[in-house]
């Protein structure tokens, strides 16, 4: 009991003036370094914003792009829109089905074995590919072979693009799942398939929506990769064998064009961009917190 009184003495002692001006010094430190790392962000953002509210009207989401100096018809860029959402959603069904199996394959069947180290490792390679490569994997697979330009070709591009992160995220996230659900299972008396299938991947579900939200986000703001395989077409695409509009590649387009009517669709078509990837980053956000609440 004695020795315990000087020890709660020390606990309860209130810090010297040294070390709270210390203390006071490194959160202002820190706290400023952080207002610096997040100023690159609100800086663009406010960027965008201000100049892209400007021309931000019903019009561009149900016009195509006037020509340049025409100023008595719409000026927007739907087809961009529609040809942005064709393209991420084919990339999205080929390369969710089969990065989800394939991160079930590598964390449920074949954890820890050689064969799926050297998966992951060629997974982890074609992550870190610049996506300009893959577009020109794409261009000579699809665009040289079937001698056009055209959405398929944009959405196999963005689907490359995609399947990484998919498959990265989804094995994780079975990894995460407790070992006590899987014994629990196999304790009940189920099978491999249906342990895997009923228990591990529905509590892992949040977590593989997450991983493929975050991969469409990524594909949908990708621009070198379509302009290796979809071009670009100031109309509505006619096939998904045809030139197809997409927002990045108006973007990079309209923001080197000599025409200032152009150069504001340019900021307009940012904004919508970063809104649709923003949404789409804060559905991944509530998905996880629900998940854990």
């Amino acid at each position: 009991m004695t020795n315990e009184l000087p020890l709660n003495k020390e606990l309860h002692r209130p810090l010297s003036p040294f070390r709270s001006s210390f203390d006071l010094g490194m959160t202002v430190i820190a706290f400023a370094l952080t207002l610096v790392a997040l100023a690159p962000l609100f800086a663009i953002l406010l960027a965008i914003a201000y100049q892209g509210l400007p021309q931000f009207r019903w019009e561009v989401f149900t016009s195509l792009p006037a020509p340049p100096g025409v100023e008595d018809q719409p000026n927007g860029f739907a087809n961009a829109i529609v040809g942005t959402l064709t393209m991420v959603g084919i990339g999205a069904i080929f390369s969710i089905p089969l990065g989800i199996m394939t991160g079930i394959f590598l964390s449920e069947f074949t954890k820890g074995s050689t064969i799926a180290n050297v998966i992951r490792f060629v997974i982890v390679i074609l992550s870190s590919v610049p996506s300009i490569i893959v577009g020109v994997f794409a261009y000579g697979v699809l665009v040289l072979t079937t001698k056009q330009f055209s959405a398929v070709a944009g959405g196999f591009a963005l689907g490359v693009i995609m399947l990484p992160i998919v498959s990265l995220t989804t094995e994780e996230a079975l990894k995460l799942v407790p070992m006590p659900y899987r014994l629990g299972s196999a304790a009940l008396g189920g099978n491999k398939f249906t342990t895997i299938f009923h228990i591990v991947i529905p509590a892992a579900l949040p977590a593989i929506t997450t991983g493929v939200l975050l991969a469409v986000a990524r594909a949908a703001g990708e621009t070198a990769p379509l302009m290796f395989t979809a071009l670009f077409s100031q109309f509505w695409q006619e096939s998904l064998f045809s030139p197809t509009p997409s927002l990045p590649v108006l973007i990079y387009n309209y923001a080197s064009s000599p025409f200032i009517d152009q150069n504001a669709i340019a900021w307009t078509a940012s904004l919508v961009l970063v809104i649709l990837v923003l949404a789409t980053s804060i559905i991944s956000r509530v998905v996880i917190r629900k998940r854990k609440v």
